[in-house]
């Protein structure tokens, strides 16, 4: 009896319907399946069987042909091992095969039947829906995630008896609902942290507000202790609130890649992602035998910061930089390419020198001035040009320490920051995939970023000083776009240049001495 059940294969950010025909073939008893499956689903047989024994049921004594197709796609993983055991089931006759064909089956199976979760439930959903499926049945862990998709019924199960009961019309499972806009809007304001607990650093704040109301990527130059990471981490705090499409999106990446937490339905707050300096190419921008989102991705619509800078491998930093200018990564391999999206914002961290106190007001650099630019020279050229923002983090004097007057909380910092950016998102209309200052092109650079005679005056003067390159002179008008945003000018005065043009601290000659 030939029987067809309906699985799902994630490629990218995206799934792709599979269709897994089991057939049994008379003759000697022997388990087969071809559609170019990868060892984990070839593996699958053992774990199958051994399933299907421990909950009760008979296993083929036949030859049994598993086919999965469209067979130029490899199938990876074991999440096909529930439909391949519920083909099973219902080629044996122990399950009626006549409803399989409206549901999307997924699901990793343990030795004594129980279902283990799986990677992608929510593209798998979307996809389920795309299709006019009736209904998606996927691990109890992952059913909150899948839930999100409405027109779509969603079940949750532990084992594979409560499938085949399903089918066999002997067992009710509960349909799981998520009331998403609820849930979301409940999770976006809750923050552990708060830009109120951070004593002084008001220069840097500044900085960070800029940063946050434009979109900008900032790098915080400064001595161990001074509170780079601090207030790194409390970036997010201050960036405008995730829309649902921005929310969805995020969170089909995360569902990707295995990385939602259990039981989560959707991420509502900004992604916040801090990789050690130990971390490989591939693991930064994605990569490996089936293409899996880096940590870029899974920062997309967030902020990815990366702490001690010059500790990381140069070539892990070098293919950012593409990303960083495309918002996007390609992953390319023989059989297949994939685009993950990668639109984050970046913020690093950095020590002056390997001893950490160079420029220290109080203790003194044991490093040798071609020690510190060997150090600086690290960060190669073309990714600082990619900086827009260069910050000088100093020490916080004990005054200021052991003040018990409060500072500004980030609330008060990010409406400021919804102020600005409603401004570009009203600039920016006409414009698809432009909501922020830093992600404008040179055609539009030059509509929007105008400035007058004394303007260009200041700016030659900077270029020449500072012997800054075409792709610094963008960024320092676009980061005077925002602050005169943030002041509610219309016209890019050379105070908000100024201003600019003094983030560009490692673009000046003889900086490290």
């Amino acid at each position: 009896m030939l029987v067809k059940v309906f699985g799902s294969a994630v490629y990218g950010v995206e799934a792709l319907t599979i269709t897994i025909e089991v057939d049994l073939v008379q003759g000697v008893t022997g388990y087969f399946i071809v559609g170019l499956p990868d060892n984990a689903v070839k593996e699958s047989i053992e774990r199958i069987l051994a399933a299907i024994k421990n909950t009760g049921f008979e296993r083929p004594r036949t030859k049994v042909v598993v086919n999965m197709a469209p067979a130029d796609i490899k199938k990876a993983g074991s999440a096909y091992d529930l439909p391949i055991a519920i083909g099973m089931l219902a080629a044996t006759g122990q399950i009626p095969a006549e409803e399989l064909h409206e549901y999307i089956i997924m699901g990793e199976l343990s030795l004594d039947g129980s279902v283990q979760p799986i990677k992608g439930s929510l593209p798998i959903a979307i996809q389920a829906r795309t299709e006019k499926y009736k209904g998606l049945i996927v691990p109890k862990a992952n059913a909150r995630e899948a839930g999100m998709v409405n027109n779509l019924d969603v079940y949750g199960v532990e084992n594979i008896s409560e499938v085949a009961g399903f089918f066999n019309k002997t067992e009710t499972l509960k349909k799981v609902v998520v009331n998403t806009r609820e849930e979301f809007f409940d999770n976006q304001g809750s923050f552990e942290l708060d830009f109120n607990d951070v004593k002084g650093q008001e220069n840097v704040k500044r900085a960070l507000e800029i940063a946050a109301a434009g979109g900008h990527n900032a790098i915080l130059i400064g001595p161990p202790g001074a509170g780079k990471t601090m207030l790194a981490k409390r970036l997010p705090t201050i960036l405008p609130p995730l829309s649902l499409h921005e929310a969805l999106e995020t969170t089909k990446i995360h569902s990707v890649a295995g990385k939602l937490p259990t039981n989560t339905s959707l991420i509502a707050q900004r992604p916040f992602r801090s990789p050690h300096h130990t971390i490989s190419d591939a693991a930064l921008v994605g990569g490996g035998g089936v293409p899996q989102p880096g940590e870029i991705s899974l920062a997309h619509n967030g902020v990815l910061f990366l702490d001690e800078l010059p500790e990381f491998k140069r070539s892990a930093l070098e293919v950012m930089r593409q990303p960083m200018e495309e918002r996007k990564v390609c992953i390319s391999r023989a059989r297949v390419s994939i685009d993950f999206p990668a639109s984050f914002m970046l913020i690093a961290s950095m020590n002056p020198c390997p001893c950490g106190y160079f420029n220290h007001p109080e203790k003194e650099c044991t490093c040798a001035p071609i020690m510190v630019q060997k150090y600086l020279n690290k960060i190669s050229g073309p990714l600082l040009d990619r900086i827009d923002l260069h910050v000088e983090v100093t020490p916080v004097a004990f005054s200021e320490l052991s003040s018990t007057k409060m500072s500004e909380p980030s609330s008060d910092i990010r409406d400021r920051v919804l102020k600005a950016r409603d401004i570009q998102a009203k600039r920016y209309e006409n414009h698809p995939g432009v909501y922020c200052n830093a992600q404008i092109g040179s055609k539009l650079l030059k509509e929007i970023c105008v400035i007058n005679q004394v303007g260009q005056n200041l700016l030659k003067t900077a270029m020449d000083r500072l012997n800054l390159s075409a792709r610094a002179y963008d960024r320092i008008l676009k980061v005077s776009r925002t602050i005169a945003d943030l002041a509610g000018s219309d016209d890019i005065r050379p105070e908000h240049l100024a201003e600019a043009i003094q983030y560009r601290s490692l673009d000046r000659e003889g900086w490290a001495g």
